[in-house]
């Protein structure tokens, strides 16, 4: 049995009941308690965290090529033990995820999830203008223990359209991630270009991540943008 709750919104605490496997951003351990020793320990992941050696790779390969690649550890929990992750203060989102449910995350924003998690990199084929190109870092539930902690840089806000039905737009540089319990649930890619553009005189939001009103999804914004994005000048 393993459980994550977040402490003070910066540290990610993670509670175990036996034996269990969590996976977590490299380096990302400050504290751990446990009685009768020291009973966890960590590994680095070379290639990723599936199973399989040849999938493993692959992953390893997309993740480079795409800009997805994420320094991982695996953590092995033998016994009864409260460990904590945290990232340079950044405050930590946890979900549970139900069986089938997706996050699609930027893989900077990953701290940690459990083993029962099925981690991938997926082509999205739209993100030509955003920030990390055209994939996006695909988590998926398929247990009762489907726990993803998430980084935020300050306090995120949440947008969902599942009971409004709401068109739903954001800035690529400012999404941490979005859900659905629908399988996959791609953005559109929509671009705000005219003669303006091109003269200097662009208002900045020049392109924008949108779903539709018949997309249900839950999408986690946070406070800042991230450096590099593009700048349509």
């Amino acid at each position: 049995m393993i459980t994550f709750e977040t402490v003070n919104e910066l540290t990610l605490k993670v509670t175990c009941s036996g034996n269990d496997v969590i996976i977590a951003k490299a380096g990302s351990f400050i504290a751990g308690d446990s009685a009768g020793g020291k009973n966890y320990k960590f590994e680095k992941l070379l290639l990723g965290p599936q199973d399989n050696f040849a999938q493993a790779a692959l992953g390893s390969l997309i993740r480079r090529v795409t800009g997805e690649n994420l320094p991982l550890m695996k953590v092995m929990l033998n016994g009864d033990s409260v460990t904590y992750y945290a990232n340079y203060s950044q405050h930590v989102v946890i979900y549970k995820l139900a069986p089938g449910e997706v996050i699609s995350v930027e893989s900077d924003n990953i701290l940690a999830f459990t083993q029962e998690c099925r981690y991938e990199v997926r082509f999205i084929g739209c993100g030509i203008l955003s920030q990390k190109g055209l994939a996006t870092t695909l988590i998926t539930g398929s247990g009762n223990n489907s726990y993803v902690a998430v980084l935020s840089n300050g306090n995120p806000i949440v947008l969902s359209n599942i009971q409004s039905h709401n068109t739903l737009s954001v800035d690529p540089d400012a999404v941490i991630c979005w859900m659905s319990q629908s399988g996959y649930c791609d953005p559109q890619i929509k671009a705000d270009l005219n003669w303006k553009t091109f003269i200097g005189q662009t208002s900045g939001e020049s392109y924008a991540f949108e779903w539709s009103g018949n997309q249900p999804v839950s999408v986690i914004v946070q406070p800042t943008e991230r450096r590099g994005g593009v700048s349509i000048t």
